[in-house]
């Protein structure tokens, strides 16, 4: 303790000198916006780097499931191909559910991931350079995974579903029953489809399926399977558990979907609404 000390006496201009240091560039920082905006540019820029390494070494270890998994995307891609019209309007297609309309979908890679809290998140080492912008659908072969909320240049943020503020239009597969996918932050294989009507046919080891009330995700995108359903306390709406196609503790690769009439819908219904 003694040596503590002695070392701080000899030292203590060089520490106060430090410790003024860093009390002033935080004043700089927190009273000029443009210092400010360049400081957390500088940091999201630090942070998405060694998350991109972190990535690069995991990704490593899975290789060879990556690999499995790119050789089934292309069996389905070869399917897609082979059943094939020759009309103009061209149906997407992910496993075997089938959607209509102009979508721009873009690869990304997942270089952090967050599903061991109430508010998960992930980052892709995509941003603005690559076209990626706030409220595109994040999906892989399996099922989605949440919508981008934040980008930079390089880097982009996604709400997970597997997060508290996440809810999502979906269905069931074979009727028009809908609701809203949420999280009850308990198990990440699991989320919920609550306000469904009672009415709708729901039986367990069904397919849920996002609706296409949204400009962010097209119909028909596989989600899950129920695992089982109650009632509410009223007896007029469903909460159902849903278990996940996709393994959320377990994402590599991603892509990312445009909806490229968004704009000029969203404006159409702006006009509607004043």
């Amino acid at each position: 303790m003694q040596q503590i000390f002695n070392f701080l006496i000899r030292n203590k201009n060089s520490i106060l000198f430090l410790i003024l240091f860093a009390v002033s560039i935080f004043l700089t920082i927190q009273n000029h916006s443009f210092h400010r905006s360049r400081f957390i540019s500088s940091a999201n820029w630090v942070t998405g780097g060694i998350y991109s390494w972190s990535s690069d070494m995991n990704s490593y270890f899975h290789l060879e499931e990556y690999n499995k998994r790119l050789i089934e995307e292309n069996n389905q891609l070869r399917n897609m191909i082979s059943n094939m019209n020759d009309s103009i309007s061209v149906k997407k297609q992910l496993d075997s559910t089938s959607f209509q309309g102009d979508y721009v979908f873009r690869s990304a890679r997942v270089i952090n991931n967050n599903f061991a809290r109430v508010d998960n998140y992930l980052t892709l080492n995509r941003g603005e350079n690559s076209g990626i912008e706030p409220e595109f659908g994040v999906i892989t072969s399996q099922g989605i995974v949440g919508i981008v909320d934040r980008v930079n240049d390089n880097y982009s943020r996604v709400i997970s579903i597997l997060n508290s503020r996440s809810r999502i239009n979906a269905q069931l597969n074979h009727t028009n029953h809908f609701g809203s996918l949420v999280w009850n932050g308990k198990d990440p294989n699991i989320v919920q489809l609550i306000d469904v009507p009672r009415q709708a046919p729901v039986q367990k080891g069904d397919t849920i399926i996002t609706g296409g009330r949204s400009l962010i995700f097209p119909k028909g995108l596989p989600i899950g399977s129920i695992e089982d359903f109650t009632l509410d306390q009223t007896q007029s709406y469903y909460t159902i558990n849903i278990k996940l196609f996709n393994d959320m503790t377990n994402i590599g690769y991603v892509y990312v979907i445009e909806h490229v009439d968004k704009d000029e819908i969203k404006k159409l219904q702006e006009t509607d609404e004043q």
